[in-house]
């Protein structure tokens, strides 16, 4: 991994530090997001994990290898079709652990309270991230409450922190892709995306799509015991598919292929981003996972993926190439080739 101050292909403009402000592209997880973490965060905290840019960081524990990821959550509205923020603040960082490879074992977490809420539906989700932890058999066992005035806030923030363990042997990593390699997909794109649109108030639109909100390491336990030589996990939450595998490439120094005829998505979810002209590939999963794996491992790997409830949609998206750009390209259903770029700007902000 090059030293944060490298530029690299993914973070070709310096941030104005001095001149510059916040806004809301720069929690998209796209392109904005991605300069902002490694030339602010990365090169003020620089160490050895952060420069592995992945979510979630390995160490050695007294007695074996440990893992540790945090993520917040803001999403608006609190509650959607198939979950909520609670149940999302559960399932997304148990999800940034498994990613790794590793098994979750507890979860801290954190509220930031605005005054005025109502408690009912605070109740509704601290209920819900209850069922969610006891269903994954990852208790919450520590966290902390603040409480803001009234309009500093918008009801409910939510920070959880997850640790884990990793068995030896398990090397999984986002700068590990291969060219050769194939990249595996979970299931269906955007789910939770078109879910969470949907309620928006200034989008005319309705579906009965819901949230793919799910703890997925019960489905990744499936996969390593089957492929233990797994190259990389990632969950393609903000950014969508696109943002990931372009993160995956800078990291890897590869390129990829994608083939559009391969991608699995619902109908509705096709139909709404037509509507909504937004391209499903940057539209976020809370379900879904991307492998990458040696070519040899990849029929192996997508047998176990489908004999899981979680995986069942699962398919063999693309493949990792050589290429020095670092480009991800798409062969589309036409015959011809694009570009997936990084995402720029920011499609739909507090889908987190």
């Amino acid at each position: 991994m090059p030293n944060p101050g490298t530029v690299k292909a993914g973070y070709t403009r310096a941030i104005d530090f001095k001149h510059g402000c916040v806004e809301m592209k720069h929690g998209s997880g796209g392109r904005a997001m991605a300069q902002l973490i490694q030339q602010l965060f990365v090169a003020a905290f620089d160490n050895d994990f952060l420069r592995q840019s992945n979510d979630q960081a390995c160490f050695q524990g007294s007695n074996e290898r440990m893992v540790i990821s945090t993520d917040s959550y803001v999403i608006t509205p609190l509650f959607f079709p198939g979950g909520d923020i609670g149940s999302l603040a559960v399932h997304g960082t148990i999800n940034d652990i498994a990613m790794s490879g590793a098994t979750p074992s507890y979860l801290a977490a954190s509220f930031i309270l605005e005054e005025g809420f109502a408690l009912s539906d605070l109740k509704r989700i601290v209920d819900s991230m209850a069922q969610s932890a006891m269903a994954a058999s990852v208790p919450i066992v520590t966290g902390d409450t603040k409480v803001v005035e009234r309009g500093n806030a918008d009801g409910v923030f939510i920070t959880t922190t997850g640790i884990g363990r990793i068995a030896e042997g398990i090397n999984i990593s986002s700068e590990n892709a291969r060219p050769g390699d194939r990249i595996l997909i979970s299931g269906t794109l955007g789910d939770h995306g078109i879910a969470v649109m949907a309620l928006r108030e200034n989008l005319s639109f309705q579906t009965s799509i819901q949230s793919d909100t799910a703890a997925l390491h019960d489905l990744v336990a499936n996969m390593v015991a089957a492929v233990p030589a797994i190259h990389v996990l990632r969950d393609p939450t903000r950014g969508g598919v696109a943002t990931v595998l372009n993160e995956i490439a800078q990291q890897s120094a590869v390129g990829m292929m994608l083939y559009e005829s391969r991608l699995p998505m619902r109908e509705q979810v096709n139909a709404a981003c037509e509507f909504l002209g937004l391209d499903p590939l940057y539209i976020a999963n809370e379900g879904k996972l991307i492998a990458i794996c040696g070519a040899e491992d990849a029929e192996n790997l997508l047998d176990a993926m489908r004999k899981h409830p979680l995986g069942e949609d699962a398919a063999i998206i693309g493949e990792v190439i050589e290429d020095t750009h670092c480009f991800v390209q798409m062969q589309t259903c036409f015959g011809g080739k694009r570009v997936v770029d990084w995402l720029s700007g920011e499609q739909l902000p507090r889908i987190c």
